[in-house]
């Protein structure tokens, strides 16, 4: 856990900061919302930006001069950041779609010829180090990557995580980490690689079958890999690999070397050959400890693509695991109703919904964990699309008014993330109106079909074209590739606006993406409808191979949010069909209230 600064401890924390930045003669410190490998999500040693700031956003950048403070931050998290930096001192700055490194313009802008940005080069992107030398040099601005002034600011930093890493097994790893080598080893030669330098966790979980709990939500382990010809080396921190296990991998020609080792190794390497790294996958850091004579060659990590790309096998386990997920979401939901409609009841909260839905999920088989921290968001709390209910700031659910619940699960045999929105009481004409053109927006991508190869990011504009039609739009991409008992957010593919249609977001069979459009009004209510889907090939014919999606999520949609007379008939029918194949699929394990609640809400319109 880190210790997220409160409004009247940023001011503290950043005086501290700036004294020592005067020490150091450095006029903006740059920390990003990063680690050694990139992630998403962050081990609680990395958390600096939200200790310094106190906003808790998974996205963001902060950087502090000696008169300024601000952090940048895309339209998911305005509303998030701007109660949580209210009286911190920290300003919101306001990232438009598409815009992620504008704070660089700002850095060039606002400092003179002469002055010095710093920022931590272990946790910063290659490519984004670029782009802030070509913008700094420009100006004749000063960038250094050295030291990590976090580590004297931050007393009692924390320390990596000591998890132990553990396989992952058949029958859900169908794939050995023998086999998933050869095919790495055979893209490599392709690209002309002799080495491989992997460091995003969620390559090197899938790779070797392996998994941890280092990472909150994600079941990945703090390692760099570097895959030779005839053996890999695996960077972990002693203690986190058991010796039997340590066993296991030698056998397949992987040794394991000390986390910190990994600089030393990659300066050691021989200058024969040359290295594959991905330049949007390692950090500056990382780049430098490579010897200037070694070749380089910059290309996506051919296992972010192999994994993207789930086998007829792990397709079928997470078919099993859908069904699981959508039984534990018809136990928590039929209960949800009971509790609403309980006259002599306790007061329910939002923080009530994660303990009771992850509950739900515990009793299910093959269920490890949370897949992200779930978002419960009654009436205008929903309108925040990355919320958080706190026992200091949330909402009693009582009344009329909508309640919006993001959720995931993290199996052996896939990972979930579903989202639905229900009616507390009686839901108004307008919430039902947006409602309904949510659903709409989600029937129109879900049954799109489309030639293999497209892009994701070209789909994007299937779901919107329903609501800005009736002039609305949402601030937050269309759908996000998913991981096999991995990342919830997973790539290359991206169904997002934002999104650069580059050739590795191109949508191949066996990619699970989800579809999630939305509306959100501030300070009335929010409402977003998500499934997860599988891309599926309908066949070749004279132009070309075509694919379609398949629904994985089942779990009914609220027909008491539905303004039936603007659906069509064949989103009316394609909601029956849904419903049904929830309800035959979902009814065998299931008994007592959450049966009897399924069938009532799949019932057809």
């Amino acid at each position: 856990m880190t210790d997220s600064a409160a409004p009247d401890d940023v001011p503290a924390r950043l005086a501290a900061l700036r004294q020592l930045m005067r020490h150091h003669q450095v006029d903006a410190l740059l920390v990003p919302s990063s680690d050694p490998h990139l992630s998403e999500y962050l081990p609680a040693r990395w958390k600096g930006r939200e200790w310094l700031s106190g906003f808790t956003g998974s996205v963001g950048t902060l950087i502090v001069t000696a008169d300024m403070a601000g952090v940048w931050t895309d339209a998911r998290y305005w509303t998030q950041a701007e109660k949580e930096l209210a009286g911190s001192g920290v300003q919101l700055m306001k990232l438009p779609s598409g815009a992620s490194v504008l704070y660089i313009d700002w850095l060039a802008a606002h400092l003179k010829p002469g002055q010095c940005v710093a920022v931590d080069g272990a946790v910063l992107g290659l490519a984004t180090a670029r782009l802030l030398t070509q913008a700094l040099a420009a100006r004749e601005i000063l960038l250094r990557t050295e030291p990590d002034l976090l580590c004297e600011a931050w007393p009692g930093r924390p320390a990596l995580p000591p998890g132990p890493v553990y396989e992952h097994l058949p029958p859900q790893a169908s794939k050995s980490r023998v086999g998933k080598l050869a095919e790495l080893r055979a893209a490599m030669q392709q690209l002309g690689a002799t080495r491989h330098l992997i460091s995003t966790l969620d390559d090197i979980a899938y790779l070797f079958n392996l998994r941890g709990a280092d990472v909150s939500f994600n079941p990945v382990f703090l390692a760099h890999a570097l895959i030779e010809p005839t053996r890999a080396t695996l960077f972990v921190a002693e203690g986190k690999i058991a010796p039997a296990l340590r066993a296991i991998l030698a056998e397949a020609q992987v040794e394991v070397a000390p986390y910190a080792g990994v600089g030393a190794a990659l300066a050691a390497l021989p200058h024969e050959g040359a290295l594959l790294l991905d330049p949007r996958r390692v950090t500056y850091g990382t780049r430098q400890a490579l010897p200037s004579k070694l070749k380089i060659i910059e290309a996506v990590n051919p296992t972010t693509l192999a994994k993207s790309r789930k086998s007829d096998t792990e397709a079928a386990h997470v078919r099993e695991t859908m069904e699981q997920d959508g039984a534990a979401l018809c136990e928590f939901f039929s209960g949800l109703d009971a509790t609403l409609l309980d006259a002599q009841r306790a007061p329910l909260t939002e923080l009530d919904i994660d303990t009771r839905i992850t509950a739900a999920r515990a009793r299910r088989p093959g269920f490890v964990s949370p897949s992200f921290g779930t978002i419960a968001g009654f009436r205008a709390n929903g309108a925040i699309m990355h919320y958080r209910a706190t026992p200091a700031s949330h909402s009693v659910i009582e009344g009329d008014g909508l309640l919006l619940i993001d959720s995931g699960g993290q199996y052996l045999g896939g990972t979930t993330d579903v989202t639905r929105v229900v009616a507390v009481g009686t839901p108004s004409a307008a919430q039902r109106r947006d409602f309904t053109l949510v659903l709409k927006a989600l029937i129109a991508l879900s049954v799109a079909r489309f030639p293999r190869g497209t892009r994701a990011p070209m789909l994007d504009a299937i779901a919107r074209a329903p609501l800005w039609a009736e002039g609305i739009d949402y601030g937050h991409g269309t759908g996000h590739g998913v991981g096999f008992f991995l990342n919830v957010h997973e790539g290359p593919q991206s169904i997002s606006q934002a999104a650069m249609p580059e050739p590795q977001t191109a949508m191949e069979p066996g990619m699970i993406t989800s579809i999630e459009p939305g509306v959100y009004r501030p300070g009335q209510w929010g409402i977003r409808i998500e499934n997860l889907v599988l891309n599926r090939s309908t066949g070749s014919g004279e132009f070309g191979e075509f694919l379609a999606f398949e629904t994985l999520t089942l779990c009914p949609i609220d027909r008491r949010c539905i303004e039936l007379a603007l659906l069509r008939d064949d989103e009316r029918g394609w909601l029956n069909d849904y419903h049904a194949t929830v309800r035959s699929r979902l009814r065998k394990h299931l008994s007592g209230a959450a049966l009897a609640w399924l069938e009532q809400l799949t019932e057809a319109l």
